[in-house]
């Protein structure tokens, strides 16, 4: 079965960070008081740099575009620039707050592993049977080069029966988009509908047949 990943041009968000020396909880619990995030750029073959990142802005960029699949022209503060893409953001206990974000230099004609959501199209034909289609991966990742990204992984579930399934070696997003995977695992099922009429009739048939005894010997022991 077939896939369509959602093509786009690449356009690198910008992102603007300052660096910073100081390190620790402490340290890191006063640049978030004074609405700033604790950052991290590392690459394959150069040195990790520490940086702030202004937490307005940042969560102005997450409301836009997610967590997912994000590519930053990231502009340090002296004249530093560099390609990055989100490789993983902290947040507190409650999910509300910033605690601290992983950064990764990439090079654009090298491919990377990105997360990308999964999507589905059309309505299958087990749904208007009264089956029940599930996503058993909300997100897959893809190898690729940065500027081949898809936005989402769109599948079409249009023909889908139900007690039929959608595997990973199912979807084919082109030559240039591979989705790394050790074993043939499923991504959508179309479960067979809640037998409840059945449990209904059980119900009418108990009732029935507590009717039918008389209430002398209902009560007797």
């Amino acid at each position: 079965m077939g896939a369509a990943s959602e093509e786009k041009t690449l356009e690198l968000i910008e992102l603007n960070a300052k660096t910073r020396e100081t390190t620790g909880k402490g340290a890191a619990r006063k640049m978030r008081a004074n609405n700033a995030i604790p950052a991290i750029v590392y690459g394959a073959k150069v040195e990790p740099v520490m940086l702030s990142i202004d937490t307005t802005d940042f969560d102005r960029i997450i409301r836009d575009n997610g967590t997912t699949g994000l590519f930053f022209d990231l502009k340090i503060e002296g004249g530093n620039q560099k390609a990055v893409m989100l490789k993983a953001l902290q947040m507190d206990t409650f999910g509300l707050n910033y605690v601290h974000v992983d950064l990764h230099e990439i090079d654009m004609n090298k491919t990377v592993t990105v997360s990308v959501p999964v999507e589905t199209s059309g309505e299958s034909v087990g749904v208007k049977e009264g089956g029940l289609l599930q996503i058993i991966r909300r997100e897959l990742d893809v190898v690729c080069k940065p500027a081949d990204t898809p936005d989402s992984i769109v599948i079409d579930v249009t023909e889908l029966e139900i007690g039929s399934a959608v595997h990973v070696e199912d979807i084919d997003l082109g030559e240039t988009i591979e989705i790394p995977h050790d074993v043939n695992f499923t991504v959508i099922t179309l479960a067979a509908p809640i037998a409840e009429e059945v449990v209904d009739e059980d119900e009418d048939l108990i009732e029935e047949e507590a009717e039918a005894v008389p209430a002398e010997e209902a009560t007797e022991e």
